[in-house]
């Protein structure tokens, strides 16, 4: 079906007028002059073959067929400046897709995503599954892994030390009279960083000890089993710094060692001018 379209700039013209009583205010809306509101009038009624106004020399008198169209035409106006409005907004928005582990994700990011939204309304975020074992993605605007550093092609920031150090419930850590208690304790492991337990015991000087607890794929599930109260689990910062703060977990000995590697952000070098991706990186360096 082929659609009637009236004279649209007439049709403004008219709604304007009729809206604000006066050709000379509707001239100043539009921003064209009077002698072209009433132009544009003249030209929509000749083509709707119909009067909108009754001429009078003081004000403008709405004919009834003006007062049927006006509302409905205000109606019109004011739905396609809200899809406008909408529409362009769509544009004003930026996307910053970070890829992240899920511990990292859970434990640090998420809880504080709320203060980067309120520094950065403007920036929409997306959270795209990522870490160490992931490959970077060319849909990342950036990324948030544990490394040494080097990875190619793309630009690294340190941005938060890993160190490491034991973590328990409280009331598994009021029954740890000392180290010798790990002796007995159960230690929960972590499958892809096998090595933690072993480089903490060698640094605090335990001997005797073996990790041989439930074994979990990410970090953030081996703490959640030392909150339950399962076991004592090899934490690494940031992730244990909420829970610690909160008292869900607790640092039974005082002896921090660092991983050898450190959380670094990663990206293309040519992200690094999007507006999006420098709110980030300047909220991030600011928390460090």
């Amino acid at each position: 079906m082929t659609r009637k379209i009236p004279f649209l700039n007439g049709a403004r013209a008219f709604e304007a007028a009729a809206r604000l009583g006066s050709i000379k205010d509707a001239a100043g809306e539009l921003n064209v002059t009077p002698a072209a509101v009433s132009r544009m009038v003249k030209l929509l009624e000749e083509r709707l073959g119909v009067k909108l106004f009754q001429r009078t020399a003081n004000r403008l008198v709405l004919t009834s067929a003006g007062k049927a169209y006006q509302p409905g035409l205000t109606q019109i106006f004011d739905a396609l400046s809200n899809l406008t409005e909408q529409v362009t907004s769509l544009s004003k928005r930026q996307v910053l897709t970070v890829g992240v582990g899920p511990s990292f994700a859970t434990k640090w990011l998420i809880p504080r995503l709320g203060d980067f939204q309120k520094a950065a309304p403007e920036v929409d975020v997306h959270i795209a599954t990522g870490g160490v074992a992931a490959p970077f993605s060319e849909d990342w605007t950036c990324g948030i892994t544990l490394g040494d550093g080097s990875w190619p092609n793309l630009t690294t920031e340190a941005i938060v030390a890993a160190d490491l150090t034991p973590v328990c419930s409280p009331a598994f850590g009021k029954k740890l009279k000392s180290a010798a208690g790990l002796k007995k304790a159960t230690l929960l492991r972590v499958s892809h960083s096998p090595d933690d337990w072993e480089l903490w015991l060698k640094a605090a000087g335990i001997t005797g000890a073996t990790a041989n607890g439930p074994e979990f794929d990410f970090y953030g599930q081996a703490q959640q089993a030392a909150v339950d109260g399962l076991g004592i689990a090899m934490g690494i910062r940031p992730y244990i710094d909420d829970d610690l703060a909160a008292g869900r977990l607790v640092a039974p000995f005082d002896v921090s060692v660092p991983k050898g590697v450190q959380w670094h952000l990663l990206y293309k070098p040519h992200r690094a001018e999007e507006p999006a991706f420098q709110a980030f990186r300047d909220w991030l360096v600011g928390l460090s």
